[in-house]
């Protein structure tokens, strides 16, 4: 794995950096108050290929992976405007679609996703399985007369399924055995449920959270779906999931570094003009060395998720897993602490509207909480990687 960044990705790096500084905070945070995303630059971003730079070139893509994709996001970040539906849309469906789809799918929504003209949600969470994809309770079952699927369940913080065009929803169906028939076993499967399909019904969460993508609790209420509408082989079972569960831990460590760079800097200006008893305030020791440590804890964090992109687009399902959940966890960490400090840098100042930091301090929470918390990446890292006995 390269160490230093190639010519490629330092030029995407600072087309994307040039793009997100064209619009700017104060155009994102506007969008965030309307309540609605960020269309502009989300087009614009489209049009010149960036949304979909990780999906195939036959398909509109840009036939690069999730270690692109990484770069766009953290960028676009870094200059204020996370795109939060760059996680799900290309990294997750996009991902899923490419790897698993049918051609019929793939040329179906591949070119929007690449482009920016079509989006798709991501529904994994229930209100009872928490963290435990195994015990996903929503369930899909063939009608023996038509071939179509059943879906019935709920799911939970689920991102923009109102702007969205279909939502990906992971549903479990039930296990054939050659020898035993159906064994009463479930695993779960993926599919594809557009955003008006009759029975398929979305309530909006009252979130604290600022952000223009709203999350909804959903109820699938024996929505039909024809057979083509699963994603993949029906006995891929987790490795499909883990598909797109793996781009998403990347992602979010993206969005979570490019956030507490964005931070940061805001910190790090105010500091060195900021001027007290005739000297600028960053050059004390107590306000230099915290900005200092949370650059390295960022760098770091970085290098991290390069590592877990390397791996997944190399095709190392299981070397990425490791690498993506330690990249999620380190970013996060990495993140809450730089928008902590940066906040306290300015002071009364950090709290004010006007400098646009107090509102990172619980979208920096978030990075620590979704998709999985850093407890459950601690009990992985134990279990899986250090050996240790199980917990749970």
């Amino acid at each position: 794995m390269p160490v230093i960044e190639s010519e490629e990705h330092k030029a995407l790096r600072a087309a994307v950096s040039a793009l997100g500084n064209r619009y700017g905070r104060a155009y994102f945070t506007r969008t965030v108050e309307e309540g609605v995303p960020a269309s502009e630059l989300w087009a614009d971003a489209g049009k010149l290929g960036y949304l979909g730079v990780n999906l195939p070139e036959e398909y509109g893509g840009g036939g690069g992976g999730v270690a692109e994709l990484s770069i766009v996001l953290e960028e676009l970040g870094a200059a204020g405007c996370p795109l939060l539906l760059l996680v799900v849309s290309p990294a997750i469906c996009g991902t899923v679609i490419a790897r698993f789809g049918t051609e019929a799918q793939k040329r179906a929504w591949l070119p929007g996703l690449s482009d920016g003209t079509r989006t798709m949600a991501f529904g994994i969470t229930e209100p009872d399985a928490g963290s435990n994809s195994h015990r996903i309770t929503t369930t899909a079952r063939r009608d023996p007369d038509t071939g179509d699927w059943l879906l019935t369940g709920r799911k939970v913080f689920v991102s923009g399924v109102d702007i969205a065009d279909a939502t990906l929803i992971v549903g479990r169906t039930e296990t054939v055995s050659a020898k035993e028939g159906r064994t009463g076993h479930l695993k779960p499967s993926l599919f594809i449920v557009p955003r008006d399909t009759e029975g398929f019904h979305r309530r909006k969460i009252d979130m604290e959270l600022s952000a223009a993508e709203k999350q909804f609790e959903l109820t699938l209420d024996d929505v039909r779906l024809p057979a083509d509408a699963l994603v993949g082989d029906e006995d891929a079972g987790l490795l499909q999931l883990f598909a797109g569960l793996n781009p998403e831990r990347i992602m979010t460590a993206a969005f979570a570094i490019g956030m507490g760079r964005y931070a940061l800097a805001k910190a790090v200006e105010y500091a060195r003009d900021r001027t007290v008893w005739k000297t600028p305030i960053g050059a004390h020791q107590a306000i230099a060395h915290p900005l200092a440590q949370a650059h390295i804890e960022l760098e770091l964090a970085r290098l991290m998720m390069q590592k877990a992109a390397h791996l997944y687009d190399a095709g190392d399902d299981a070397g990425a897993g490791e690498a993506a959940n330690m990249a999620k966890y380190a970013a996060a960490e990495a993140c809450v602490k730089a928008v902590d400090q940066a906040v306290h840098t300015l002071g009364g100042n950090g709290l004010t509207r006007e400098f646009g930091l107090a509102s990172l301090v619980t979208a920096a929470r978030v990075s620590r909480i979704a998709p999985v918390s850093r407890e459950m990446i601690l009990n992985y890292v134990s279990h899986q990687t250090l050996g240790l006995p199980k917990s749970y």
